[in-house]
């Protein structure tokens, strides 16, 4: 057990590093290209901070372990909402854009409807798949989704930091194949690890799904956001939050559905309840809220109902 455990922590350390590097590759090489901070923001840095989700569902989707599939996805956003959003909340009170608060957050919600509809969550529950076809719309929408991130970039016209990262095409190739491999290894690591912890302890995948996988592979979101909220970088730690869980939802759970269809355990229904009402108290607190503030008390209320939702995980393992 000890050794499992010692292997989960380098698989998350590897993931970590793994994700850093390949943002520092790839963002040194769309400098080099002339791509403006907004676009690497929108794209480079969101698909970065979310690759660890990407790659422990590729291999959990691979290796059949739908638990941890939907265990990671919906844990993760949950973790990014409650947790990242909340304590970045307290760090400094997050004034939000209007277009986060009528386009990104709405479309988020979205993605939790559309998830119940897909795996018949609220229609039935026989047969309750996310399929081939079911992977195909999300990814179609989040390419509708990509398409509206680079409209909104036509009117961009933030001056290049070419100066940010002064690196050789080798390096940068590099820090992005290094990143690749390190998120690759690290990903079979966690999920193989954690499977086994989940064996032996006798604790249900759903549950190891839901708080370990999910809290470990939303560090760098964590990491991130801390960061942009001690700078006071509002447009970052909040887009960073709502960007993962669009991406998570609509990309990796298409990507793991396309690898092999992805058995759903109604289990979860109760923690995507959970995410659908998170979505609507960020939404309502933005819309009473005359500056588009998320003021420190609301932000406190979030870390306070996810610390109840995760006691009653533990009192109600399933």
């Amino acid at each position: 057990m000890i050794l499992q455990i010692l292997l989960l922590i380098l698989g998350f350390g590897l993931l970590v590093k793994g994700a850093d590097w390949l943002v520092d590759g790839a963002s040194a090489l769309a400098k080099k290209n002339r791509v403006s901070d907004l676009a690497i923001g929108l794209t480079v840095v969101a698909f970065g901070t979310s690759t660890p989700e990407l790659v422990v569902n590729s291999f959990a989707s691979y290796q059949n372990h739908g638990d941890i599939v939907f265990g990671n996805v919906i844990g993760s956003n949950n973790f990014n909402l409650f947790v990242i959003l909340g304590i970045a909340g307290l760090i400094t009170p997050l004034v939000v854009q209007s277009s986060t608060v009528w386009k990104e957050i709405p479309f988020s919600f979205l993605g939790v409807l559309l998830l119940f509809f897909l795996i018949g969550g609220i229609i039935n529950t026989d047969n309750q798949v996310l399929s081939r076809i079911d992977g195909m719309i999300l990814l179609m929408l989040f390419i509708l989704f990509l398409l509206y991130v680079f409209k909104q970039l036509k009117t961009d016209v933030s001056e290049l930091t070419v100066t940010q990262k002064n690196f050789s095409v080798l390096k940068m190739w590099g820090f992005i194949l290094i990143g690749l491999a390190a998120l690759v290894t690290g990903g079979r690591l966690v999920v193989t690890s954690a499977v086994e912890m989940a064996t032996g302890l006798g604790v249900s995948e759903v549950i190891i799904g839901l708080t370990i996988i999910a809290a470990g592979t939303s560090l760098p979101e964590l990491a991130t956001s801390v960061v942009a909220a001690i700078k006071k970088n509002n447009d970052i730690a909040v887009g960073n939050i709502i960007g993962s869980n669009i991406f998570n939802i609509f990309f990796i759970l298409g990507i793991s559905s396309l690898i092999r269809p992805v058995d759903y355990n109604d289990v979860f229904n109760r923690d995507l309840y959970l995410l659908a009402a998170g979505t609507i108290i960020l939404f309502a607190a933005m819309f009473i809220s005359k500056k588009k503030k998320l003021e420190r008390w609301e932000a406190a209320i979030l870390v306070l109902l996810y610390i109840i939702y995760i006691i009653y995980l533990i009192n109600n393992d399933i």
